[in-house]
């Protein structure tokens, strides 16, 4: 019962194996395009959450006391 490499047969031909390459290739590509479209969008959210500066000149109110609820102890 000798085996030799010439009668073992090959589990996965190679167009099989060329399938499969191929398929992982295109869903690698996939993520790779899903990454650059999100990096995309949030440089972009970036960019206009830097334009809008929360500490500008219209909403310095005056401060207002908030002690004089109920809930605080009016002095």
């Amino acid at each position: 019962m000798t085996t030799s490499l010439t009668n073992i047969s090959l589990l996965v031909t190679t167009k099989q194996l060329t399938i499969i390459l191929i398929v992982t290739a295109t869903i690698f590509a996939f993520f790779i395009i899903v990454a650059v479209v999100k990096m995309y969008k949030l440089k972009a959210e970036n960019k206009r959450l830097l334009e809008s500066n929360p500490f500008d000149a219209k909403s310095d109110s005056k401060y207002k006391d908030f002690r004089e609820g109920h809930l605080y102890e009016n002095q």
